[in-house]
């Protein structure tokens, strides 16, 4: 098949963030808006079980959002074992309301704002989403979430098929690294995919696929979240992708079904991005 990909979209500045609170953040922007234009404006975290990654590996999703039509600020957040849970929610939630106050010089007056992730990076997304509601602000017009890591259970079918006999893997390890203890797993902050109140967050793209071991996890909060009237979009993309890991060890243009992916976030952006003022 083949790619109808745009030309790569590469990034375009990175910028220290110093917020109160907070260690200094490097974020790195991809995208430029055209003069006059108001683009939607997306706070990005990489994977890596949330102990790894930086913006360079989270390249491949970040590209695939910017040449879908996105200003996208990838964010090299607090790892653990060194900063375990709030620590990485506190920050991404911090970079958010920054991004709020400079999306007019980023991305337009009045730019829609979005969180994205994948894998441990969706996690965050959807915990950032959550804080933003509980807050009430920033305003968050939606949020993507691609093989997200939203359940320490490592009994679902979809891990099973993964793992098959053993009862470890990288995730399990990596829960067990960014979780303070077994009290954290009852915060809906830290386990999104269990969290109990999910009415009021914003429209959600959720994409995972056939052989993809968070399959089932995501699958589950995509119909929580539906059961709590909100707006689901995304499917179920078929092997091989080899997902979450190539994700992070690909550019975009070489992501499997990198051509889908990016109509479908072209397609959540543009629908509920809401209209200019």
């Amino acid at each position: 098949m083949v790619s109808t990909a745009p030309h790569p979209v590469p990034p375009t500045a990175t910028e220290t963030l110093s917020l109160p609170g907070q260690a200094p953040m490097a974020l790195r922007v991809w995208g430029r808006k055209p003069r006059g234009a108001r683009l939607p404006l997306v706070l990005h975290f990489h994977g890596g079980t949330f102990t790894s990654g930086d913006m360079d590996s989270g390249a491949c999703l970040a590209e695939l959002l910017a040449e879908a039509g996105a200003i996208v600020a990838s964010l090299d957040y607090p790892l653990a074992p060194a900063h375990r849970f709030p620590v990485a929610v506190e920050a991404g939630h911090a970079a958010l309301g920054w991004l709020h106050k400079q999306r007019t010089r980023l991305a337009g007056k009045d730019a829609p704002l979005f969180v994205a992730g994948e894998e441990a990076g969706g996690n965050l997304a959807a915990a950032v989403a959550l804080m933003a509601r509980d807050r009430a602000a920033p305003p968050l017009a939606g949020q993507i979430l691609v093989a997200p890591m939203l359940d320490p259970c490592n009994a679902t079918a979809s891990l099973r098929e993964k793992l098959g006999s053993c009862t470890e893997c990288k995730w399990a390890d990596g829960w067990q690294q960014y979780l303070r203890g077994p009290m954290d797993a009852e915060h809906p902050y830290a386990v999104p995919g269990l969290a109990q109140r999910l009415a009021g967050l914003p429209p959600t793209l959720i994409l995972t696929s056939s052989d993809d071991p968070l399959r089932d996890e995501a699958l589950a909060y995509a119909e929580r979240l539906r059961g709590a009237g909100i707006a689901v979009h995304g499917g179920l993309l078929q092997p091989a992708t080899g997902w979450p890991e190539s994700l992070s060890e690909q550019p975009a243009d070489a992501c499997p079904f990198a051509d889908d992916v990016r109509a479908q976030l072209r397609a959540f952006l543009q629908a509920t991005a809401p209209p200019p003022s």
